[in-house]
């Protein structure tokens, strides 16, 4: 779902949510509480966020896996899939699955380390370890309770922050945000902090790490080009800016639902107001893989990458869980 528009400010449809917000709340607590958590062999890195949506996990997860890498060890992601339909535990290969079987994300996932989707986060996490993760970066699930998580890192849009603060449905949180300051180990802020989430963490005494998603080293040269924009991502917005950012001139830029599942019709629609522009169709990397396969080479990809602002501030965190980089 796309988060609605009330979600971004405390008015008065927000404040008669609330109490259905404090019986969300409420319910994720005892979730947490109650699951019977098991721990694999292997330290657990978690990116997770407070709010329902896009923040930049994916971004994140790949950019901590790189970091990984480039230091020899040999991590595995762990994925719900939300979006397939793959029960799993499954290796995800992009050569032979699709989103519509394992999800969008383990799509982009997999083109960085081994990736597995799993309803059953033990049962995945299991799997990634018989076959060789000497450590497990989940992409989400820091509300789950049941994986024992070594590394939490909470990631935040900077400029949508939490929000207007409150629960679901009378906010876009999924738990309050303290609660979940209190579990994790970092705040990832992605892009200019505008919400004043630096004081926040401050305030709990959490570090917060500073980052922004930039076009990836092999992004298309979009300066001075026309494009219909479109996306379903948690926040279109950010997706919209990035191509205004690369130079690009939006002539259209079309909003969905986060994880659409686009029909014929809808692209077929875009690319033909593409053509009567003279423009490109443009989407996000994590979209394109959910594009009818005929069409998708008609759609022009912009990926992005995660760029820290200062790449050591990640060694203390790492340090935490015995892990040298």
């Amino acid at each position: 779902m796309r988060a609605p528009d009330f979600w971004r400010r405390d008015g008065r449809l927000a404040q008669a949510l609330a109490p259905l917000g404090t019986l969300y709340a409420w319910g994720a607590a005892r979730r947490l509480e109650q699951a019977e958590q098991y721990r694999p062999a292997v330290p657990v890195i978690c990116i997770g966020n407070v709010v329902a949506g896009g923040a930049g996990k994916t971004p994140v997860a790949i950019a901590l896996a790189k970091r990984l890498i480039a230091a020899g060890r040999h991590p595995h992601f762990l994925s719900r899939g939300h979006g397939g339909t793959e029960i799993g535990p499954r290796a995800v290969d992009p050569l032979r699955h699709d989103a519509a079987r394992v999800g969008d994300e383990p799509l982009l996932l997999a083109s960085c380390a081994p990736t597995w989707v799993a309803r059953d986060r033990r049962e995945g996490a299991v799997a990634a370890v018989a076959t060789g993760a000497d450590l497990i970066v989940m992409d989400d699930g820091f509300q789950s309770g049941r994986i024992a998580i070594d590394l939490g890192l909470l990631v935040v849009d900077g400029t949508y922050g939490f929000g207007n603060g409150r629960v679901i449905p009378a906010g876009p949180c999924r738990e309050p945000p303290e609660r979940a300051f209190a579990r994790a180990d970092a705040l990832v802020i992605v892009g200019e902090d505008r919400a004043g989430l630096a004081e926040r963490a401050a305030a709990a005494d959490l570090p917060v790490i500073a980052a922004r998603l930039v076009p990836a080293a092999d992004a298309p040269d979009l300066a001075g080009q026309r494009v219909v924009a479109f996306a379903g991502i948690g926040l279109p917005e950010k997706f919209f800016a990035t191509l205004r950012g690369a130079g690009a001139t939006l002539v259209a830029a079309h909003p969905f639902d986060d994880h659409h599942p686009y029909a014929r019709a809808e692209i077929e629609t875009i690319l033909a107001e593409a053509e009567e522009a003279k423009a490109r169709a443009v989407t996000t990397a994590k979209d394109r893989v959910r594009l009818p396969p005929d069409l998708r080479e008609r759609v022009l990809a912009l990926p992005v990458e995660l760029e820290w602002r200062d790449p050591a501030c990640l060694t203390p965190l790492f340090d935490r869980i015995g892990v040298v980089v």
